[in-house]
């Protein structure tokens, strides 16, 4: 018998392969990131420096009064920062499918952590009953629900993209459930952080690319129940119908306004120098909260406030590039929405410093004292990386096609 020669079984490179597999995922973490998440990250980091600089000026002065440490302040809030900045960038490591199936679950979590300021934990300050204490630290559940409700009105309108040109598939769940979760706030007489809630779902509508006829019909809503809430409150239009340009009601119901007024214009264009305010010293209520950009202005000067502006603006320009590149709904929506908070508050928050809107307690973000804010913003900001990252994808996309 002739034997037939077999041809030799080769065996699959499987060291080579498994090297080049190695290799493709070792390139893919160490991909450049897109521009966008270079802006919103640095601006981000920036802002809560710049913060926790201004938050231990403004503070010491009163600590020292009170004979406590005049590093309190900062410290306590560069607790959150220091948890907040690795958790920013943890979160920007997740992809978007998981933010899409946690967007229920964080919605619930959101308004059940609100319910609990109307239990034993919960700490009623100047008329509004909007945190709980726990171990020692006062929390604000109402700045989760900023983010919860942005990430889960995206969720909604992207599963009903094809079909927002009819108003009930626009208005329901968004309009009802909204209203509830706004409501939580509410009820704990917070009307600031219920604008800003407001604004939010506003947002998201008008990024989710709804017909305008549809989307005025909210828009009428959400600002009939802002005025219904303010004429139905005798302290809410006190301060909204006060006339603080002169000195005729300084003692009662423009004695912050216009301290306000004067720290930024005892700044003029250079400043007094860091930590040489005069209004922090006992003058000007909440310096190190919601009024801290008038201490920017009077230690800093205009070119300090310009360089705050700036890095909001910076912030925000990086956003609308990630709207604008996106294909996917769930981005376009919630970043819209996550946008509209962190910018249009800090609108709000300089606009009652230098005397526009009458003093509403919202805080500035990143930069205001407040850990729960602080940390609230930079877990917004995580999400908004994670958005981020996913431009670079698209933009190679587009080029192999």
């Amino acid at each position: 018998m002739t034997q037939v020669a077999r041809t030799p079984r080769t065996d699959p490179p499987r060291a080579e392969s498994r090297g080049f597999a190695a290799r493709v995922s070792l390139g893919r973490r160490f991909t450049p990131v897109s521009t966008e998440f270079l802006m919103i990250a640095s601006t981000a980091l920036l802002l809560t420096i710049f913060g926790l600089v201004m938050v231990l000026s403004a503070t010491s002065a009163d600590a020292v009064s009170k004979g406590a440490n005049p590093m309190d302040g900062a410290l306590r809030q560069g607790i959150f920062a220091l948890l907040g900045i690795p958790l920013m960038f943890a979160i920007s490591r997740l992809p978007i499918a998981f933010l899409k199936k946690m967007a229920w679950p964080a919605l619930f979590g959101a308004v059940a952590l609100q319910m609990l300021v109307f239990t034993p934990l919960g700490i009623e300050d100047a008329g509004n009953r909007n945190w709980i204490k726990v171990a020692g630290f006062t929390l604000q559940p109402s700045e989760f629900l900023k983010l919860a409700l942005a990430v889960w009105i995206g969720y909604v309108l992207m599963r009903k993209q094809t079909m927002l040109g009819t108003w009930h598939q626009v208005f329901i769940p968004v309009v009802p459930v909204s209203a509830l979760a706004i409501g939580t706030v509410l009820a704990g007489k917070d009307l600031g952080t219920s604008m800003v809630l407001v604004l939010i779902m506003l947002g998201c509508l008008f990024f989710s690319g709804v017909k305008l006829r549809l989307f005025i019909i909210p828009v009428i809503l959400g600002v009939l129940s802002v005025l219904a809430l303010a004429l139905t409150s005798e302290d809410r239009m006190r301060r909204i119908t006060a006339v603080c340009s002169d000195m005729s009601d300084y003692e009662r119901n423009c004695y912050q306004s216009i301290h306000g007024m004067w720290g930024m214009a005892t700044g003029g264009i250079f400043g007094v120098g860091l930590g040489n305010s005069q209004e922090k010293y006992g003058w000007l209520p909440a310096a190190g909260n919601d009024f801290i950009f008038a201490i920017v202005g009077e230690e800093l000067g205009l070119i300090g406030c310009l360089v705050v502006l700036a890095l909001f603006a910076t912030f925000a320009i990086g956003v609308f590039h990630i709207i604008r590149k996106t294909n996917d709904p769930f981005i376009r929506v919630a970043a819209g929405g996550i946008t509209v908070w962190i910018v249009g508050q800090a609108i709000f928050n300089v606009g009652v410093v230098i005397g526009l809107f009458p003093v509403m307690g919202v805080p500035l973000p990143f930069m205001s004292q407040g850990g729960t804010a602080l940390l609230a913003v930079l877990i917004a900001c995580g999400v908004l990386l994670a958005f981020a990252r996913t431009i670079p994808a698209v933009e190679r996309g587009k080029v192999t096609r």
